[in-house]
């Protein structure tokens, strides 16, 4: 069992085969939302392309629209935390922090 797209299904019987599926709960759903953005994650490790980024992407918008978020706040948060913070372009790897 897996997360898929909404028309998968219809595109399966398209082909001419059948599918069994069922419609998760919001417990169910949340858990493969996150599970989803794991496995997207790893193919776009193994293959840096739109596509799979667009595969990450599409799962971020599930997940944010579960907790209530918008992606026009999501990329306002980013746009203000790269002001205040920078971004990651630079490749700065924190070894240590000293309390004094």
């Amino acid at each position: 069992m897996k997360l898929v797209r909404d028309n998968i299904p219809g595109i399966i019987n398209i082909s001419g085969k059948t599918c069994e599926y069922h419609f998760a709960d919001h417990d169910e759903y949340l858990a493969s939302l996150y599970e989803k953005m794991r496995e997207e994650l790893d193919e776009f490790i193994d293959d840096p392309s739109y596509e799979e980024a667009a595969d990450m992407y599409e799962v971020l918008r599930a997940i944010c629209d579960l907790h209530s978020l918008t992606m026009v706040g999501v990329e306002s948060v980013a746009l203000e935390k790269r002001h205040e913070r920078g971004a990651f372009y630079d490749r700065i790897i924190l070894e240590k922090v000293d309390e004094k």
